[in-house]
C-alpha cells in the first residue's frame, strides 16, 4: 500500500514539474530589420471590387477603411484601434509605422473579368490590371486591397480568411497588396465569426453584425487583419513571429480576440447596441459601429483589445 501511494506522489510531482516547464511563454513579435509603410501624410488604401457587391457593401467597407484616419468618431474608435501601429519603428530611419489611412482610388469588376474561380495569380493581375488601366496610381507606400464576392472561390479560401504579399511593378516597385474573400457562403464559420456560429469548438450563439451584414462585417475584421500586417510586415522582413511565409503578424497574432476575458469560443466583453441587440467594440465614420480584433502592442507586448 506504502508502494502505490510513492508512486501516486511521483506521478503528481512529474505533473507539478511539466506545469512548471510547458509555462506559457510571452508573446512577442520580432523585428526583423525590414522597412514597414511609414509615409508622412496618410496611408492609401486602393480597394479594387471583384464580383457582385450592393451600393450599401461597399459603403460599409469604404466607411471603416476612412474610419483608420482622423475623425469625430466617439471613443472607443476604430482610429484609435489602428493608432497602435506607430508603436511599430523601423531601423533604418527610426520612423514609425503609418498610423492614418485613408480610402483611396477604387476599380469595380463586377462583369468577372477572369471568371469565378481564382488562383493566387489572379490577385496579382487584378492589382496589375488595375494600375495598368489608370484606375488606381502605382505607389509603394500604399496597399491594394482586392475584394471578392461571396460568389467567388479563390484559391487557399478557408486555409486563410485573407493574406497580404507584394509584386514587383514594371517600374521595379515594390506593392503590397492584399486580398479578402466575403465568406457568407463560403466557412462562415471560420472567417466571419464570432457573427456565425464557429466551425470548431463550442457552439455559442452568433453575435449580431453590427451593420446588418453577416459577411461584410466578417470581411472588416479579415479587412483590419491584412492591412495591419501590411503595414507592419510588408514584405516579410517586419515584425512577426514564426515562419515568414507564414507568419504570426499584428493582428493575427491576436486572434480571436475582441474584448477584455477573451478565450477560444468567446470574443471577450463587447459593447451592445441596446435597441439593436448588435455587438461592436469600436466607433466610426457616419455613425458606423464596427468589430475589429485586437493587436499586439510592441510596448507593451500584449494584444490591445477594444471596448
Amino acid at each position: 500500500m506504502g508502494g502505490f501511494k510513492l508512486f501516486v506522489c511521483l506521478l503528481l510531482l512529474v505533473d507539478l514539474c511539466s506545469s512548471v516547464l510547458v509555462e506559457e511563454q510571452p508573446l512577442v513579435l520580432t523585428y526583423h530589420n525590414g522597412p514597414l509603410l511609414t509615409t508622412g501624410l496618410a496611408l492609401d488604401v486602393h480597394v479594387i471590387w471583384y464580383g457582385t457587391f450592393t451600393s450599401a457593401q461597399r459603403s460599409i467597407v469604404g466607411d471603416f477603411v476612412q474610419s483608420l484616419g482622423p475623425s469625430n468618431a466617439e471613443e472607443p474608435s476604430v482610429y484609435s484601434w489602428w493608432k497602435t501601429t506607430e508603436r511599430y519603428r523601423g531601423a533604418s530611419n527610426q520612423a514609425t509605422a503609418m498610423s492614418s489611412s485613408r480610402l483611396g482610388n477604387q476599380k469595380l469588376d463586377d462583369g468577372y473579368s477572369l471568371g469565378k474561380s481564382l488562383k493566387r495569380s489572379h490577385i496579382v493581375a487584378l492589382v496589375e490590371t488595375a494600375i495598368a488601366s489608370g484606375a488606381v496610381p502605382e505607389n509603394g507606400n500604399a496597399v491594394y486591397l482586392v475584394l471578392t464576392s461571396d460568389d467567388v472561390t479563390v484559391e487557399g479560401f478557408c486555409m486563410s480568411c485573407g493574406f497580404h504579399a507584394s509584386l514587383l511593378s514594371r517600374k521595379n516597385v515594390h506593392l503590397p497588396y492584399a486580398w479578402v474573400g466575403n465568406s457568407e457562403t463560403q466557412c462562415p464559420g471560420q472567417c466571419a465569426w464570432p457573427f456565425h456560429q464557429p466551425m470548431y469548438g463550442p457552439q455559442t450563439p452568433p453575435l449580431v453584425a453590427p451593420n446588418g451584414d453577416m459577411g461584410i462585417d466578417g470581411m472588416i475584421i479579415n479587412i483590419a487583419t491584412v492591412i495591419g500586417g501590411a503595414v507592419t510586415n510588408p514584405f516579410k522582413t517586419g515584425y512577426f513571429q514564426g515562419d515568414a511565409a507564414a507568419p504570426m503578424e499584428a493582428v493575427s497574432a491576436c486572434s480571436g480576440i475582441y474584448g477584455k476575458g477573451a478565450y477560444p469560443g468567446f470574443p471577450g466583453e463587447l459593447l451592445v447596441d441596446k435597441v439593436t441587440g448588435t455587438s461592436y467594440n469600436a466607433h466610426g465614420v457616419n455613425g458606423r459601429d464596427f468589430l475589429v480584433p485586437a493587436m499586439w502592442d510592441p510596448v507593451t507586448r500584449s494584444c490591445n483589445a477594444m471596448a
